[in-house]
């Protein structure tokens, strides 16, 4: 399968067998290191919105494999602040680098950039839309962590309404037989069409606002918190935040080897009584994303085919 040139905007535009083929890929650089592979190569990080791991995984992805990082952390010092397009922003960047990774707020930024972009252009979370390298590193995280990725039963908890994280994985998942559990207030429910997509795939889902409900049946608990920052209205916003927490009490009604993955940051919604328990495997799932943004970076600069 042909990954040179090519874009990473939707988890949508990759099917299961390229899935595996990166996790696979990511496997091989975590046990072999290849610093040399990248040599010469330079990627453009474009963060238009805040970022901690995403901004930093791929930059340490990229480095560990020799190449070279330019960019900007913040839209505020760039010419965006005296009205440059986002379009002629990436015309202007793709000379200057092999790809871009580019962060955005707006629902289908990602995509315009691919438009306009003469090089692989990286969605690394657009809005409330999507953030496929995201989904990848956590199937890879559940795999290493389980074992396996069929026939999971998984639990998104939280902001499951303005959560792409959860939007990509769902969808991804649903290529392995998965039964989903959607745990959320009726103001944070999971979006219609992307249950509409679940139900026309077969895939058995559940949507409760107790958490305690299901959480003994969990293979995988996905937190998420209540994002502040996707609130139109923050008198909203402080009616909802801290609506579910986890903390030992919790843990110890999970199944034996189930994991609770986040994405994060974290805000209050796990308990760091939880971080030394068997069951917390967020940290490890940050850390996979050097090895998963490696095998990307290197499928689509043509590094590796």
């Amino acid at each position: 399968m042909a990954f040179k040139g090519r874009d990473v905007i939707s988890i949508r535009d990759f099917s299961k067998s390229e899935i595996l083929q990166i996790i696979s890929l990511a496997k091989e650089l975590e046990k072999k290191p290849s610093p040399e592979l990248m040599k010469g190569k330079i990627m453009a990080s474009l963060f238009f919105e805040p970022s901690t791991r995403t901004r930093l995984s791929f930059s340490s992805a990229m480095e560990r494999l020799g190449g070279k990082v330019l960019g900007f952390e913040t839209k505020e010092f760039t010419s965006v602040s005296k009205g440059e397009t986002l379009w002629d922003t990436i015309k202007m960047v793709s000379q200057y680098a092999d790809v871009i990774v580019m962060r955005h707020s707006i629902e289908g930024a990602a995509r315009l950039a691919s438009e306009a972009s003469s090089i692989p252009i990286i969605n690394a979370g657009d809005g409330a839309n999507q953030h496929p390298t995201q989904t990848i590193l956590d199937m890879y995280t559940i795999e290493k962590e389980l074992g396996k990725l069929e026939g999971l039963k998984i639990g998104f908890v939280g902001d499951l309404k303005y959560g792409r994280t959860v939007h990509s994985l769902c969808m991804a998942m649903s290529h392995f037989k998965p039964k989903m559990y959607f745990i959320a207030p009726e103001a944070l429910k999971m979006p219609k069409p992307y249950l509409d997509d679940l139900s026309e795939k077969g895939i058995e889902y559940v949507e409760e606002a107790d958490l305690m409900k299901f959480c003994g049946e969990l293979d995988i608990m996905y937190m998420t918190r209540i994002q502040k920052e996707r609130f139109p209205d923050p008198v909203e916003y402080n009616k909802l935040k801290g609506v579910y927490r986890i903390d030992k009490s919790i843990t110890q009604k999970m199944k034996k080897g189930a994991r609770i993955l986040h994405p994060l940051p974290r805000i209050d919604e796990i308990s760091i009584d939880v971080d030394d328990t068997e069951n917390a495997a967020y940290f490890r799932q940050a850390a996979n994303g050097v090895p998963v943004r490696q095998a990307i970076l290197a499928l689509v600069t043509g590094a590796l085919k």
